[in-house]
């Protein structure tokens, strides 16, 4: 480390778009924050308009900047799989960016798995043949935006992920890039060569030209024109936003994981440099790439986790607002054994279960507010074990991890607690909370020399609370078992 300034951390996330200023030393400073408009134009779509996204991107940055003195680079984290297509030339975006939430292809998906293909696209890309990712996404525009395609293949248009958009605006169009960790997500990014697959462009039909130039999470991917933010920036660092929590969190090691809870839960446990294939249908994907070396990751997500939590508060009314759920579930009657399986939308990883519907088990003439709220939070805690028993499965010589959590999710003690009896392992609360930007911002500053190299910011990790695991072996299986024969009903309910 040689040098020093503060640097800038664009997190554009899917409902809103923030900026927050770290000093040398990975402390925030300030931080600034713009929602946007979500669009749902017909069901099961879900769009942004690009040229909000960047308004509020720049917004936030200026104000987070303001008055603080030189920034010396800049990382980039954002939603990942979204996908956005724009003119060459002018900058314009062809149409509404088409959210990673959005299941407009999914009949096409489906018809590509009657076809065979997602043996072969999970062995290039390590992911399943899924609407959720960006290949889709991309083919829907080039074939219903009148006159896309024509354009694509004149080479007039730009296929970018959120990150490649934001990048190209602030060089001022100089730069068309992305990094490893945001190309892996699109199913046209072959992860053993590392570059974009040509047998997959030509699957989904899309043009090479389109396709941004894909670096490491830590390089050089331009400077900021000085006309938008006041002085030329180097941009330094970028990685999708489940990626630059996992780098946040300094989960350099293999076995390490960690999970972020917001409205879902997406769990990430490093693999190092060896790509493991899960027989549990979790997706392997791409953690980060530093110094040309890729490091690997086992992924799971859980559709509902701090939704629970609103849907008791807005859904049925048992709570004011989130505060009181650990508070009303402590009072819950040990003898009750109530199991709320919450497939509102489905169940994700390890079940990848789309068509079932949320229920409820061990309701009695007793059964109140309180043991609604137990099983609510407890299906956190039992679903989180779902993927972390799966990414054993994979990855059997792990033993038991630590888990590092983020997320809104963490404040409500109770859940921490349950995660760490339904684990039987530590689960840890970082001191810094901001996790998806702080790793952004690590990946710039290491690209600048001015943090230090990842085994020294893994030691100096600063841990907020840990909760151990307090019940016995017994009553954890115990009450495990029954989370799983209460999801093997539910899923068997939707079959019927």
């Amino acid at each position: 480390m040689t040098k020093t300034g503060n640097i800038l951390a664009l997190d554009q996330g899917t409902t809103s778009s923030r900026a927050i200023l770290f000093n040398e030393n990975l402390t925030p400073q300030t931080q600034a924050q713009r929602e946007f408009t979500q669009h749902f134009p017909k069901s099961g779509w879900v769009e942004h308009d690009p040229e909000e996204i960047w308004t509020s991107t720049i917004e936030s940055c200026r104000e987070a900047m303001s008055g603080k003195g030189r920034v010396a680079c800049i990382g980039i984290t954002n939603q990942r799989e979204t996908v956005i297509v724009w003119d060459r030339n002018t900058g314009k975006p062809v149409c509404n960016a088409i959210v990673w939430q959005d299941r407009r292809t999914a009949e096409f998906c489906r018809q590509l798995k009657e076809d065979g293909q997602e043996a072969d696209i999970s062995r290039r890309t390590g992911l399943l043949l899924d609407p959720y990712f960006s290949a889709s996404k991309l083919t829907w525009i080039l074939d219903h935006v009148p006159g896309a395609r024509d354009r694509a293949e004149a080479g007039e248009l730009l296929f970018g992920t959120v990150d490649s958009f934001l990048v190209w605006r602030l060089t001022g169009g100089r730069r068309h890039v992305t990094d490893a960790t945001n190309a892996s997500r699109t199913m046209l990014f072959n992860i053993d060569s590392g570059e974009w697959d040509p047998e997959l462009l030509e699957l989904f039909r899309v043009p090479a030209a389109m396709m941004p130039e894909v670096l490491d999470c830590a390089a050089e991917f331009g400077t900021s024109d000085p006309t938008i933010l006041g002085s030329p920036i180097p941009i330094l660092g970028i990685a999708g936003d489940q990626q630059a929590a996992t780098v946040g969190q300094a989960c350099f090691k293999p076995g390490m994981l960690k999970s972020t809870y917001g409205t879902g839960c997406f769990a990430l446990m490093n693999t190092g440099v060896d790509r493991v294939a899960s027989a549990n249908r979790l997706l392997t994907t791409i953690a980060y790439r530093i110094g040309g070396r890729t490091t690997f990751a086992l992924e799971g997500s859980i559709f509902i986790a701090g939704a629970v939590v609103q849907w008791l508060r807005d859904g049925i009314g048992l709570i004011a607002n989130a505060a009181e759920s650990g508070t009303l579930a402590e009072t819950a009657d040990p003898e009750q054994n109530v199991l709320l399986v919450p497939a509102f939308t489905g169940l994700g990883a390890p079940y990848w279960d789309a068509e079932c519907r949320g229920a409820v088990f061990g309701l009695t003439r007793n059964t109140g507010p309180a043991e609604f709220a137990r099983a609510a939070l407890e299906s956190v805690a039992f679903q989180t074990r779902d993927l972390a028993e799966a990414m054993k499965s994979d990855m059997p010589d792990t033993g038991n991890t630590v888990l590092r959590v983020d997320g809104g999710m963490t404040a409500s003690e109770w859940t921490m607690q349950a995660i760490s009896d339904q684990l039987g392992a530590p689960v840890d609360v970082p001191a810094v909370t901001e996790t998806t930007a702080l790793g952004a911002a690590y990946l710039a500053g290491l690209q600048a020399g001015i943090v230090p190299a990842p085994e020294e910011f893994a030691a100096n990790w600063l841990l907020a609370k840990r909760f151990e695991p307090k019940l016995s072996e017994e009553e954890r299986n115990s009450r495990y078992a029954a989370w799983m024969d209460a999801v093997a009903r539910t899923l068997s309910g939707s079959a019927a």
